[in-house]
C-alpha cells in the first residue's frame, strides 16, 4: 500500500526528516530531538509504530540489517512526500501572516 498523501503526522514529518542520512533506532531517536530543536522527543514505542507505517507506504526501506540493529533509509517516493509536505507547511505559515500584520478578520 502506497502512502495515499494527504497531511503528515509530526512523527512522521521528523522521522522522515531525520532519515535524509539513514539512521538506526537509537540514533534516529537523537536526529529527531536534532533536526526538531529539541522540541520532539521520540520514545522507541512511537519510533517503531512510525517506522512501520512508513515502511508499509514505501516512504523508507531497510538500508541494513546485521541482526543487531536496522538501518532505514528514506526512499525516493518518501523524499517526494516530505518536500510535498514541507510545501504544504509552508503555504500554511504564508497563509497565517495575515496574524502578524494585524488585519482583523471580519
Amino acid at each position: 500500500m502506497a502512502y495515499s498523501g494527504g497531511p503528515m503526522t509530526e512523527a512522521m514529518y521528523y522521522v522522515l526528516l531525520a532519515l535524509m542520512n539513514p539512521n538506526h533506532g537509537y540514533q534516529l531517536m537523537q536526529a529527531v530531538t536534532e533536526v526538531s530543536n529539541g522540541r520532539i522527543t521520540m520514545g522507541p514505542g512511537t519510533l517503531y509504530g512510525v517506522l512501520s507505517r512508513m515502511q508499509k507506504d514505501s516512504l523508507i526501506s531497510l538500508a541494513e540489517d546485521d541482526g543487531r540493529r536496522k538501518t532505514y533509509r528514506i526512499t525516493p517516493s518518501g523524499e517526494q512526500a516530505l518536500r510535498t509536505e514541507y510545501t504544504r507547511l509552508k503555504a500554511m505559515i504564508q497563509d497565517g501572516s495575515i496574524l502578524e500584520e494585524g488585519d482583523v478578520i471580519e
